[in-house]
C-alpha cells in the first residue's frame, strides 16, 4: 500500500488540521454505509484517505478575514 503525502493532498490550500477533520468525517460516513453486517477488506479511514488523495472531495475553509 502506498502512503500518500499529506503535502500532495492539501496542495498548500488548506491546513493539515482541516485535512484530518475532513478525512475523519468522511470515514465516519463510509463506516455508516458499511453497517450492512458484511466484513469489508478496507478500513474506512484508508478509503477516505484515498478519496481525498484522488481529489474526489474538496475541503472548504472560511476566509481568515471574516
Amino acid at each position: 500500500m502506498h502512503r500518500p503525502s499529506v503535502d500532495d493532498m492539501i496542495n498548500g490550500k488548506v491546513s493539515k488540521y482541516s485535512l484530518v477533520i475532513a478525512v475523519a468525517k468522511r470515514a465516519r460516513e463510509i463506516a455508516a454505509d458499511f453497517d450492512d453486517g458484511y466484513v469489508h477488506d478496507e478500513k474506512p479511514v484508508i478509503i477516505a484517505t484515498e478519496e481525498f488523495k484522488d481529489h474526489k472531495y474538496a475541503i472548504l475553509e472560511p476566509d481568515e478575514d471574516e
